[in-house]
């Protein structure tokens, strides 16, 4: 078969016209929708785990930005883009937008390395040490307040029963425990307390922090079970990108004309 000269014209002019517009997913009231919002859906929507691609996936997310196009268009006929709680609310969603992308950009220039990885957490290691304490508590208002405490235990009253009494609420119906834990988990002024402790001893003076008086007494003691390195690793990246983009936004601060 051989096409007259303005057939192949026609044709030619088709087969040119067919990737613009296969590039619209749809077009409501002459404003295009294109594909690549769909495609963007459908790649965070599988990314998430909530559903594979599939022409029924794809076409409830055609329906979905048809609708919301519809919406917006009707939102922008009353002027609803002009109103200053809008305005501040997309200005909002603008920046951070943006800096979610400077952010992603960053940090994939500035990888963290495993050796940086195996580093930190060898710090945390070292900083956690290599035993766990049971540690109960009871907390007090006052320095007077702990003082009495301390001597009815001496007097003989069981410390569970006191603990009944504690600011701590968390605890206060648990005997004041606190479970197992190292003593990088608490303030120093508080660790430094019970980590002198025979195990089944109690403070004898009341240890001050900035949420009150405590009085500590130490359960047990055992080999510290900390967390393999595989086992941590992510947090432990996040911790690092995290100092990262402190550092780089201090560096920024430092550079901004601010008045």
């Amino acid at each position: 078969m051989t096409f007259k000269p303005a057939r192949l014209l026609l044709a030619l002019i088709a087969v040119a016209a067919m990737p613009a517009f296969a590039q619209n997913l749809a077009v409501v009231n002459g404003k295009a929708i294109p594909s690549s919002r769909a495609d963007a859906v459908v790649k965070q929507v599988v990314a998430q785990g909530q559903q594979q691609d599939s022409p029924q996936l794809r076409e409830m997310i055609k329906k979905d930005l048809i609708a919301r196009e519809v919406m917006m268009q009707e939102a922008l006929k009353q002027g609803y883009e002009k109103n200053p709680e809008v305005k501040l609310q997309l200005e909002n969603a603008r920046q951070t937008i943006v800096i979610n992308a400077l952010v992603r950009d960053y940090l994939t220039k500035n990888e963290i390395k495993d050796a940086d990885v195996s580093a930190e957490y060898d710090r945390f290691k070292a900083q956690a040490g290599d035993k766990e304490y049971h540690v109960r508590h009871i907390l007090l208002e006052t320095e007077a307040e702990a003082n009495a405490v301390i001597a009815k235990l001496k007097g003989g009253a069981k410390f569970e029963d006191l603990a009944k009494t504690s600011k701590d609420t968390g605890t206060a119906a648990s005997g004041g425990d606190l479970d197992w834990a190292t003593p990088s988990s608490f303030p120093k002024e508080f660790s430094d307390a019970f980590v002198g402790l025979q195990k089944g001893a109690v403070t004898d003076k009341p240890v001050k922090t900035p949420n009150g008086f405590h009085v500590i007494k130490l359960d047990d003691t055992r080999a510290a079970k900390l967390p393999a390195l595989a086992e941590v690793k992510p947090q432990v990246v996040e911790a690092l990108q995290q100092k990262k983009l402190q550092a780089y936004q201090e560096e920024i601060l430092k550079k901004a004309v601010i008045k």
